[in-house]
């Protein structure tokens, strides 16, 4: 098979990883292309004991490493999600991507990086750490069951971020909403006066642009088809874990 058979399935997606690393198409371009040529010309081989796309990525990753790496600084001011992944160190980047963007295994993400699985996983947990620290917000929860709303504010402290205010109703969520702008809400659907945390959320909506979490024992409520269903919605009983991967994803992506 040639090497164009074998690897140019993956190219796409290889623009794409170069792209997150180096927060510009052109730049990651022009890494994809200094690779490939070094393939053609014999300067490169890929390891054949590895699968293709590991064996590319690795490739890849080690022109990278002695080239663009040297020249990375991590003090940049954006605030979107290139910048963010940018403000992590080379290594922690290069895992972070590895593993959010491809889905590659902690073991294949060894092999791409030539590191043991441990400090692979030294390495994703930095990032988590770096990007929780640059998500940091305040957060507003619109909950009528005393112990679930304990249980979401525990879990919003965990990853190092500040429950202002825990409303019960509609009225409360507003009279919230009216001290302190949150960075993120998480809300469910029926409240304790039978009001709905459904219309609370649209009316703040309205004023306010912050990402929004549904946690609901009726998903079906919002699920409907009718007008734009939410983003972020996880069902009750909800696993912690869920509940944590949603509100990092829904800051990293939707935060200014």
């Amino acid at each position: 098979m040639s090497l164009l058979d074998t690897y140019a399935p993956h190219l796409p997606y290889l623009r794409r990883f170069a792209r997150g690393l180096t927060g510009s198409q052109t730049e990651g371009d022009q890494y994809v292309r200094t690779a490939l040529e070094a393939l053609v010309a014999g300067e490169v081989n890929l390891e054949g004991e590895l699968p293709a796309k590991v064996a590319l990525y690795r490739m890849f990753v080690g022109i990278w490493s002695v080239t663009g790496a040297q020249l990375e600084t991590t003090d940049g001011a954006g605030t979107s999600p290139a910048d963010r992944v940018r403000k992590l160190t080379p290594r922690s980047r290069l895992a972070f991507l590895l593993e959010s963007l491809e889905g590659m295994t902690a073991v294949e993400i060894g092999n791409v990086m030539k590191i043991e699985e441990a400090e692979v996983k030294s390495l994703l947990a930095d990032a988590e750490s770096d990007i929780q620290k640059e998500l940091r917000t305040n957060v507003l929860i619109i909950e009528d069951e005393p112990i679930i709303a304990a249980d979401i504010e525990g879990l919003v402290e965990e990853l190092g971020h500040t429950v202002d205010n825990i409303a019960a109703t509609h009225t409360e969520a507003l009279e919230a909403i009216a001290q302190k702008t949150p960075g993120l809400i998480l809300a469910d659907v029926q409240l304790a006066d039978g009001s709905s945390g459904i219309e609370a959320v649209e009316e703040i909506l309205q004023t306010h642009n912050m990402p929004v979490i549904f946690i609901t024992a009726f998903p079906e409520r919002l699920l409907t088809g009718e007008k734009a269903e939410p983003t972020y919605l996880i069902s009750k009983p909800f696993k912690p874990e869920n509940v944590k991967a949603a509100i990092s994803q829904a800051l990293f992506f939707t935060a200014p």
